[in-house]
């Protein structure tokens, strides 16, 4: 089986597309090469996810993962953005698209964090059964 390109977008790529591409990383290497990116950057991954990916999965974020542009990825198939309204007129190569609509937990408590989390997780979840079906 080959495995399907696929991208986590958000504007920083500093929370909810690092969780989800840790997740499937964690969850759905079999099926995807995973990765994250963002229409501009900021310097770090957000530490309350870092942290909470920590505690939660065991997941260190900050091991192997970077904030990243959009143009530092390979051409992807599909494109998942987070709900932040993000476009990708500048991405030179056919692709499916997705949104996941969810709120930004930045600046937000631990259990907002912990709820977008989960939601992630279940989407992430979602999404490895789809691409083994086909």
């Amino acid at each position: 089986m080959k495995k399907k390109k696929v991208v986590f977008l958000c504007v920083h790529n500093s929370c909810r597309s690092q969780i989800a591409e840790a997740l499937m990383k964690n969850y759905g290497s079999h099926v995807a090469e995973v990765y994250s990116a963002g229409t501009a950057l900021k310097n770090q991954i957000n530490p309350d996810a870092v942290r909470l990916m920590k505690a939660l999965y065991g997941i260190d974020m900050e091991k192997e993962q970077t904030p990243k542009l959009m143009t530092d990825i390979p051409a992807v198939e599909q494109v998942i953005t987070m709900g932040c309204n993000v476009s990708c007129p500048s991405l030179p190569y056919q692709y499916d698209t997705e949104d996941w609509g969810l709120d930004d937990p930045t600046g937000k408590s631990d259990q907002a964090f912990i709820e977008i989390i989960s939601e992630i997780d279940e989407k992430v979840n979602e999404l490895i059964k789809q691409l083994e079906q086909t």
